[in-house]
């Protein structure tokens, strides 16, 4: 992993409402180069939002948001062409192919059309997916989608890369490839900012750990620093303490006894 100083992503005092309801509670974070950041919550915690924020899709919040010592209100968008973005649920346009999708995002990012037809081609084929180059992407699995936008978020070689939920849809054999890519990258000195759900992934992959819940960061360090503050096992176990979360059995048991209710075997 390579390690640093220098500060490619910095959250200061940052708050965030919609009307009566508090989503981020003046919350500061710095993210450092070379970093895999696994940024967790519960439904409703405001990760989504963080990241929304950090790409400028949400502009009206309170506090300061720099990337690459850039403050994303009054800098401008040139920090954009640094960055890559992997959405939980990415639109994509299913009337074109592949290499017509990434050449319009490539062209955004400002390459040229030799350098998107060759990584384009290269990156297609190492996803088994070179038969379908210039197949109408309507006709596409949600893995064969998610592969497409993998590339897309990674083509213009970004030095700061924002993940969430990548993984989804993805074959187990896909997921290692993508989580090997990812160590690869910050190895580079890449950054990965990386919010999940699936609590193993985030604790193999990530060499730091925010845990936000209510708007707020709860936790921050390695996972082996989580689990000596929280005295538990897995970061599933962490979560579920940090979160106050500690109804799952009873709750599972429940749901099991209603739907085991009209057997006449009970």
């Amino acid at each position: 992993m390579c390690k640093s100083d220098e500060v490619v992503l910095s959250i200061k005092n940052v708050s965030k409402s919609y009307g009566a309801t508090q989503v981020l509670n003046s919350i500061n974070l710095e993210v450092y180069k070379g970093q895999i950041i696994g940024y967790i919550g519960p439904n409703g915690a405001g990760k989504s939002t963080t990241v929304k924020m950090m790409l400028g899709l949400i502009t009206e919040f309170e506090g300061n948001i720099e990337i690459f010592n850039h403050n994303i209100k009054t800098g401008g968008a040139a920090y954009k062409s640094r960055i890559g973005y992997v959405p939980e649920n990415g639109e994509i346009y299913d009337s074109l192919t592949p290499l017509e999708y990434l050449s319009f995002v490539g062209g955004l990012y400002g390459m040229n059309n030799e350098e998107i037809i060759h990584k384009t081609s290269e990156l297609m084929e190492l996803f088994d997916l070179e038969d379908m180059l210039h197949t109408r992407i309507s006709s596409f699995s949600k893995g064969m989608r998610q592969k497409v936008l993998i590339i897309a978020s990674l083509i213009h070689n970004p030095d700061l890369l924002f993940l969430d939920e990548p993984l989804s849809g993805l074959d187990a054999n896909s997921m290692m490839i993508v989580k090997e890519i990812l160590e690869q990258l910050a190895n580079q000195g890449k950054t990965i900012f990386y919010s999940s759900h699936i609590m193993d992934v985030v604790e193999k992959i990530s060499n730091r750990i925010v845990l936000l819940t209510n708007g707020e960061i709860v936790a921050d360090g390695s996972f082996e620093q989580l689990q000596q503050q929280s005295k538990e096992g897995s970061l599933e176990e962490i979560f579920n303490q940090l979160t106050g979360f500690d109804q799952h059995k009873e709750i599972a048991n429940q749901f099991v006894s209603i739907v085991r209710s009209g057997d006449n075997n009970v």
